[in-house]
């Protein structure tokens, strides 16, 4: 199903990957990025079966004035169907279908996030003023504007054994360190591990880089992303702008996604390195540093 009006350039593209969501899951996003600079949203839809997303897009987009006028200035919706190939694989298809189309800059967002019309332009000026930046993720916020601390280091099998299979006292030291904690998430910051809930990328790095490594089924495919691209651009925590994430640690709650994050977690140190990992101690130190010599 595609939607469009009197197409223009489309400099900035977006793919949101759902599983089993309705068009109430997903409006919020939906309407951020309408009243965005945001061209183009692939909308790729992993459910276990046609789910009513597809239709209830059809009627929303038919009812809606909003929806309707920006379809008549040249916003576009994609909706493609496919099997559950996985997080990364899903929004790799969208980003070949953007390349093609000429693209710049795309952003892959979580269906429960949102995010105020400002954040998207604040973002790609900063991003045309400085081609030395290749990913940024804003701050992001829980729904009560406690600041989700989603920048970290590079993990080691030690954090994520924690992290998984112990109770958060045990390990609240080290896990503050992990998650730069010192920082206050007050300043910008060139962070080797940026989530994937929103990564605002720019093409041309990504063509130099590779997309989404789609071994990873899904969790960890972000980090990897992340990394990849730190090692030849500034990879960014960027506090001038804010979003909401509705945020579930589905792999604490679900046995299934326990052991996908596990799968993915074993598959990232096998690639990178357990133990012995000289990059991430690098690149590591390096944000460490950073933090240090901005708090004087």
């Amino acid at each position: 199903m595609t939607t469009q009006g009197q197409t223009p350039d489309i400099m900035i593209t977006a793919s949101i990957v759902t599983y089993n969501d309705h068009l109430l899951d997903i409006e919020a996003i939906l309407r951020s990025i309408i009243a965005s600079p945001i061209r183009k949203v692939w909308i790729i839809d992993h459910s276990d079966e046609v789910y009513s997303l597809r239709e209830e897009l059809q009627q929303y987009m038919q009812r809606d004035k909003e929806i309707r006028a920006h379809i008549q200035r040249g916003f576009q919706i994609e909706y493609l169907f496919e099997d559950n190939v996985g997080y990364g694989r899903g929004n790799n298809r969208a980003i070949r279908l953007a390349m093609e189309e000429g693209s710049l800059y795309h952003l892959v967002v979580n269906p429960d996030v949102w995010f105020s019309s400002d954040v998207i332009p604040t973002i790609w000026k900063y991003m045309e003023e400085h081609p030395e930046v290749g990913q940024i993720m804003p701050k992001v916020l829980f729904l009560d504007g406690n600041i989700q601390p989603l920048a970290k280091l590079l993990p080691t099998p030690t954090d994520m054994f924690c992290r998984m299979f112990l109770p958060e006292w045990m390990f609240a030291r080290r896990n503050k360190r992990y998650e730069l904690a010192h920082s206050g998430y007050k300043h910008t910051m060139d962070v080797p591990c940026l989530s994937g809930c929103f990564m605002f990328l720019r093409m041309s790095t990504l063509k130099e880089t590779g997309l989404f490594d789609e071994r990873y089924f899904m969790y960890a495919e972000d980090f990897d992303l992340t990394r990849r691209i730190h090692r030849n651009y500034r990879t960014l925590f960027f506090p001038q702008v804010s979003i909401y994430h509705k945020f579930s640690r589905g792999s604490h709650r679900s046995l299934r996604l326990f052991f996908a994050h596990t799968i993915s977690m074993m598959r990232y140190f096998c690639k990178f390195g357990w133990f012995y990992d000289s990059e991430r101690r690098h690149f590591n130190r390096r944000i460490l540093d950073e933090i240090k010599e901005m708090q004087g």
